[in-house]
């Protein structure tokens, strides 16, 4: 029996990290996150390309910009919805995890997700550096993995 697993291993070509500037707080602490995590893995800080849009909900159209253009090894997704008092939350939530979801079946390549979804900002520090690490890391690590995974498919 053979098992295929990737490992930490530095791409070839550069890492693209979608990222929402809305609920920068907590956004930009996962894009540091991301960034640290790919650079201590051997990824050199010119292979990480950052592309901000507007919000979370404009994340999969980048994305699938990104995944296109086919300059990427992998692209992750960082953003934070905070539910507030109204139904926008979930038509974000929704819209947004069905993007995503939808091109990461139809990609050559990780789409890795990283958008928080949280009841408050609390929440989203925690997730975002706090005591319940940082997602941005743990997804740029699942990115690696991912690439490495998907190469040793390829020439299996």
């Amino acid at each position: 029996m053979r098992v295929l697993e990737g490992s930490f291993v530095a791409p070839a070509k550069p890492v693209a990290l979608v990222a929402a500037r809305f609920n920068s707080l907590v956004v930009d602490r996962l894009v540091e996150g991301a960034r640290d995590g790919l650079v201590r893995h051997g990824v050199s800080d010119d292979q990480i390309v950052v592309i901000r849009v507007p919000g979370a909900f404009e994340i999969g159209a980048a994305a699938r910009r990104a995944v296109d253009s086919l300059k990427f090894s992998a692209v992750i997704a960082l953003g934070a919805v905070i539910r507030g008092d109204t139904p926008h939350f979930d038509q974000v939530v929704s819209g947004t995890t069905r993007a995503l979801g939808q091109l990461s079946y139809e990609a050559n390549i990780p789409v890795v997700y990283a958008v928080l979804t949280t009841e408050d900002l609390e929440q989203a520090e925690q997730r975002s550096g706090g005591k319940s690490g940082n997602k941005g890391w743990d997804a740029a690590l699942s990115a690696l993995e991912l690439v490495d995974l998907f190469r040793k498919i390829e020439t299996a």
